[in-house]
């Protein structure tokens, strides 16, 4: 009986820590032999510099097993009172058909890719991307729309951007209807402040204000309902050398006439009511659709078809010299995920419904509209406005807080605009009895009722010069899956195409793709998470506010900062809400001067274009030939721009991948000027556990959640990057007119649409962290520094590591340099990348911080046969290369730049110097491979011959 263990020793007998790091015990002792160190603590002490080690434990609860924590978020989503919500203000209640909730949101093959940077592994989800820009092209009427922006809010406020940008020959204040969303105003209003646009706010139905404008923003339906001609304004706009932006509603536009066809210069708005829940406000994807020749102001992704090595149709994202990477403080735009997992379920919704499917759900929800104002209207009610799509306002003087209580005891949020007027938005989700309560909550009786008889009489509200003319969605793809077995196997053959987490090791540095477990991801589907309205009563969302909280407070913990914000929705915006903060308190100070943001040369690109669109001047700092940054340099800089110094924006560990021994100087060099220290936070996932920035110097830092914090990068979004800040700055955190917390209300206002952002997808690390636990997370920071150690060990002989920090070593990540065996032999690090293809293995990050190098991260979570398929993989396209230099191919006849082979080169003639095994099975790949969909892609032809909507079925013939 001696070997039998107590039920309590048996209870969580593998923790969940065990699940999520790769490496076991036996894993660790090999690979810490390798690196040359007896235990990871020890690698730790030898990489880290002491000043910047932190003295204590995580401060966290205890560690919960899978059971518990899923019992937990279960217990707080049930304190979240969703109910049927008829709130509206640009979020609507939707169906999510299961097929797609499955097969797409729920599905790792979806939701642990990429942003698709590497096309030839990526074509299912360019596919899908490339029917979300022809679904939006279509239906707003213009001929290229993007792959999706952050939400509706963001992109009207890129929108106001790109007018500035794009016209030159207006200028003056952007005009924005007084009609618009109340939060996308503010978001505008915040975005614009910083950069100096002025903003108006007017009554669009008394036409244009006087004076000069470069731009009209335009809502279409209204926020409070009414449908408006925007013809005469949008004609005004043009005469006075201005663009027009109509903010319209994609469901409407199956009804309403196309702002294209209307005039409009551009179109945004949000994809959220094509089957994408609510999450309390988001992720939802936005939309930004332009008119020809302001196709390269357009921010953020543009999906585009070229052809590759074989001459075949093929899709790859366009014109990426609009990319902040590459243009840095030049760029359009900060944007660099978007919410592509998002964009992806609308699109699908739109290809599962098709046309007739939209204009019948809704032509449905238009006419419940209907009927509930004819009944309330028949009942002594007034309606603020006749003409409507799904929104109507009601006068119920002095009623208005009785009639919303009456709703809610009904089970339905209704939106109150004051004291004496209720608004009320229809959707997919409203039935029968929805109306019958509805009528019940304003006091109209209901006995004898017939709401099929009454619609047959009640004539629909749209007017009838803008009811909808134009076809859309004709392409053929938006009329094959009708039935869910095609659109099963449809979604399943697009998955086919992709690389992501579900097929192997995406070893990409700078990006974290770690393991997204299935039970951090399972209850972002819970109604109490999925189906709750951003503007909710307060009361209505207690397990929400509880779980912000916590969070919230977690984040500050770890590093070692006094308040967190989540609201905003991407590290981007993370960035720009940090140095909106520093501006803000410089402000405060009186130092309104104060503009000037260091940025080191090796930096993250959305840095400097975060930098500029919080209103400061960029001034770059030198890098060291170790890689670290120039003290010297920065020291020169900082004397020269004393008086103007606002902040400098440092990344830590550096983005060389190396931890620099310097980091505590500096940022005590930065404030003896009187600047701020923004640490940035993306690799993070090296100093969890082991260092706070808000200890070691940092002012703010932003987060990640999309890579420490195990959210899944979906494709290239959609992602979380809240923002952290010492007590001096949390006066200047983002604010929103509409939040739940009062205290959060006024301030420099919102920088997402929603008052938590993205709200809906916290879920998953709220979990990681009850799951890991403060030891936990130390430890899975250990293993993931171990992992890039042991791949430098390994691979220093074959490809040089070009930067190593304190120690002699590498954080989380590791550069491999290329350039020396480039120049030698002709072989590109594209052609290493494109060959890792046929071994089965998604590129590491390729040519970033350094042109001809691969920065490789494997993360905690990668067991060491992968990391040693990896290896083995990378050493053997080092002896391919050896095969070049030697003679044996030309860079022109190897393997390596011909890579990578299809499925196609297994049959038919060839003539090549390799043989075909070398090509499709090289050293150590089983017969499972993955086989890339097409060969590599000409992308200047795809620029040279822009077509960014789905191509007719006959190119693919």
């Amino acid at each position: 009986m001696s070997d039998q263990l107590s039920l309590s020793a048996l209870d969580g007998a593998v923790p969940f820590e065990r699940r999520h790091i790769g490496p076991d015990a036996d894993a660790v002792a090999t690979m810490l032999g390798r690196v040359g160190v007896d235990s990871l603590s020890s690698l730790m002490a030898a990489a880290l510099p002491a000043d910047i080690r932190t003295d204590r434990a995580l401060v966290l609860p205890e560690v919960a097993s899978e059971q518990q924590v899923a019992a937990e978020l279960r217990a707080l989503a049930a304190r979240n009172e969703p109910g049927e919500s008829l709130i509206g203000l640009g979020y609507h209640a939707t169906l999510t058909p299961p097929v797609i909730r499955r097969n797409v949101l729920e599905d790792p093959s979806w939701y642990t890719a990429y942003t698709p940077y590497q096309p030839e592994i990526s074509q299912g989800r360019l596919e899908a991307l490339i029917n979300f820009q022809t679904m939006v092209g279509d239906l707003t009427g213009l001929p290229v729309a993007n792959s999706s922006l952050l939400d509706e809010g963001t992109a009207a406020a890129e929108a106001m951007t790109l007018v500035r940008r794009a016209n030159r020959k207006a200028s003056g204040p952007f005009v924005v209807d007084a009609d618009a969303l109340p939060q996308t105003i503010e978001v505008v209003r915040t975005r614009a402040e910083a950069m100096g646009i002025e903003v108006v706010v007017a009554d669009l139905t008394a036409g244009l204000p006087e004076g000069e404008l470069c731009g009209v923003l335009i809502q279409y339906p209204g926020a409070s309902g009414r449908i408006a001609d925007p013809r005469a304004v949008i004609e005004a706009a043009h005469e006075r050398n201005a663009l027009a932006v109509v903010a319209a509603d994609l469901l409407a536009l199956t009804l309403l006439e196309a702002p294209g066809t209307l005039g409009a210069d551009v179109a945004v708005g949000s994809s959220q009511r094509f089957g994408v829940p609510l999450f309390y406000g988001g992720p939802h994807a936005g939309y930004m659709s332009v008119s020809k020749g302001l196709e390269r102001h357009l921010p953020g992704r543009l999906v585009g078809v070229s052809v590759d090595s074989a001459g075949r149709p093929a899709y790859r994202l366009a014109l990426q010299t609009r990319e902040q990477h590459i243009r840095r403080d030049k760029a359009t735009s900060n944007i660099c995920t978007a919410q592509v997992l998002l964009a992806v379920a609308a699109s699908m919704y739109a290809v599962y419904h098709g046309p007739d499917g939209l204009r019948a759900i809704a032509t449905r929800t238009h006419r419940y509209a209907t009927v509930l104002a004819h009944l309330l209207a028949e009942s002594g009610l007034e309606l603020v406005h006749q003409s409507f799509f799904d929104t109507i306002r009601v006068r119920v003087p002095g009623r208005g807080e009785e009639v919303l209580a009456a709703a809610r005891e009904r089970g339905l949020h209704l939106h109150l605009v004051d004291a004496g007027t209720v608004g009320i938005s229809t959707s997919e989700v409203t039935t029968q009895a929805t109306i019958t309560a509805l009528l019940a909550a304003f006091g109209v009786a209901t006995t004898g009722l017939d709401l099929d008889q009454i619609s047959v009489v009640v004539a629909d509200t749209l007017p009838e010069g803008l009811r909808r003319s134009t076809d859309y969605l004709t392409h053929e793809v938006f009329h094959a899956h009708r039935s869910e077995t095609a659109m099963l196997r449809y979604l399943h053959r697009l998955a086919g195409r992709d690389y992501a987490l579900d097929r192997g090791m995406i070893p990409l540095g700078s990006c974290t793709m770690k393991l997204n477990a299935t039970t951090e991801m399972e209850p972002i589907s819970l109604p109490g998470f999925a189906d709750l309205h951003p503007f909710a009563p307060a009361d209505a969302a207690l397990g929400y506010r509880e779980l912000v909280a916590d969070l919230e407070g977690w984040l500050a913990e770890v590093t070692g900062y006094d308040r967190v914000s989540i609201q905003p929705n991407a590290g981007s915006q993370g960035e720009l809400a940090g140095l909106l903060a520093i501006r803000g308190y410089h402000h405060a100070n009186g130092d309104t001067q104060r503009d000037v943001c260091l940025i080191p040369s090796s930096a993250h690109g959305t840095n400097a274009a975060s930098a500029v669109m919080a209103g400061m001047r960029v001034v770059v700092v030198a890098s060291a030939e170790d890689g670290s940054v120039d003290l010297a340099d920065l020291r020169a800089k900082c004397e020269e721009h004393t008086d103007a110094l606002a902040a400098i924006m440092v990344t830590y560990p550096s983005t060389h991948g190396a931890y620099e021994d310097t980091i505590t100087e500096l940022c005590a060099l930065v404030h003896s000027h009187g600047g701020q220290v923004y640490v940035d936070g993306a690799n993070f996932n090296a100093l969890l556990g082991h260092a706070k920035p808000g200890e070691f110097g940092g002012d703010v830092s932003h987060l990640n959640l999309h890579k420490t914090f195990c959210i899944p990068h979906g494709g290239g979004g959609p992602g979380v990057g809240p923002v952290a800040v010492r007590a001096h700055l949390a006066p200047f955190l983002p604010s929103h007119g509409a939040h739940p917390e009062a205290e959060k209300r006024a301030g420099i206002g919102p920088i997402s649409a929603a008052p938590y952002g993205s709200a809906g997808i916290l879920p998953i690390s709220w979990a990681y962290v009850r799951l890991m636990g403060g030891a936990g997370l130390t430890r899975a920071t250990e293993v993931a520094v171990l992992a890039a150690n042991y791949i430098a060990a390994r691979l220093d002989e074959h490809y040089p590591v070009l930067y190593r920090g304190h120690g002699g070593l590498v954080a989380h990540e590791c550069i491999l340099d290329l350039r020396q065996l480039s120049k030698e032999t002709g072989v590109s690090v594209d052609d290493v990348a494109k060959r890792l293809i046929d071994y089965g293995f998604h590129a590491p990050t390729m040519s970033f911080p350094v042109a001809g190098t691969l920065m490789v991260e494997p993360t905690e979570s990668e067991d060491l046969a992968e990391i040693d398929r990896f290896c083995d993989a990378m050493i053997a396209i080092r002896g391919e290369i050896a095969r070049v230099a030697a003679g044996e191919w030309t860079p022109e006849s190897s393997p390596l730049r011909a890579a990578p082979h299809t499925t196609r080169e297994l049959v038919g003639d060839w003539d090549r110097a390799y043989s075909r095994e070398t090509g499709v099975f090289p050293s150590g790949v089983s017969v499972d491979k993955y086989w890339p969909p097409v060969g590599r892609i000409d992308q200047a032809y795809g620029d040279r011959n822009l077509v960014c909507s789905c191509p007719p079925p006959e190119a693919f013939a």
